[in-house]
């Protein structure tokens, strides 16, 4: 089905992936036959053995949630730690995966500036100043009936990862919003313009890096001129 609707790559994601595990080991093998490229977005609370397995089969890429420090998990997600979380994150680096981060931003949950702050220095510590780590605005749903996230909460947040030293951040759910984009680390230039999930424009020349400075971007595709094309 991806290759007949001209996919690049699959994505097993909404509902725990690691449910379908088994699943995923005979797919992305299949996929990579036929030269497709392979991710997961995941909660990422799975024992590192499954994720050399994952590894093994063809995973290139995983986006892992971060829901909040170890009081969130207990409080809200009936786990003891976030510690098995960052695990896997940091195994997933040295296996040579593309990681990136994400923190849904609850109200009344994990939107205090201290939190903020935790999860991003945690993150400098584990993956590095050039892991992107993206904030994510959450909307009431099912049980759930906090208010949705402020635009100016997100902002915020932005602006402690930032003030940390972290070089890629990003804004979730608020289509249009100028943190969606990605900016050159050196120079501050723009390089993809996005709005939801749809990519814009991307500035990017050969070898992947800023037209202004010459900077190398780390991101996960490949110049090749015109259309931009993610591998």
């Amino acid at each position: 089905m991806a290759k007949r609707a001209g996919d690049e790559g699959l994505c097993i994601s909404f509902t725990e992936p690691l449910m379908l595990f088994e699943y995923s080991l005979e797919v992305f093998k299949l996929a990579r036959q036929q030269g497709l490229y392979n991710t997961y977005v995941s909660n990422g609370y799975l024992t590192l053995e499954a994720l050399r397995e994952l590894k093994k089969a063809g995973l290139d890429a995983i986006k892992i949630d971060v829901k909040g420090d170890r009081e969130v998990y207990r409080r809200f997600c009936a786990a003891p730690s976030d510690e098995p979380v960052w695990s896997t994150a940091r195994e997933a680096k040295r296996l040579g995966l593309h990681v990136e981060i994400v923190n849904l931003m609850v109200t009344g949950v994990n939107d205090q500036e201290e939190q903020v702050r935790g999860l991003v220095r945690r993150h400098l510590k584990e993956l590095g100043a050039y892991t992107p780590l993206h904030f994510t605005r959450y909307y009431p749903a099912f049980k759930f009936n906090a208010p949705p996230t402020s635009v100016s909460k997100l902002e915020a947040a932005y602006k402690v990862a930032k003030e940390e030293g972290l070089l890629y951040v990003y804004l979730g759910n608020v289509p249009g919003h100028r943190y969606e984009n990605t900016y050159c680390h050196e120079c501050g230039q723009l390089i993809i313009r996005r709005e939801g999930f749809k990519v814009l424009e991307c500035r990017l020349v050969k070898d992947n890096r800023c037209p202004s400075c010459g900077a190398a971007i780390p991101i996960v595709g490949r110049y090749v001129s015109k259309p931009w094309r993610f591998l």
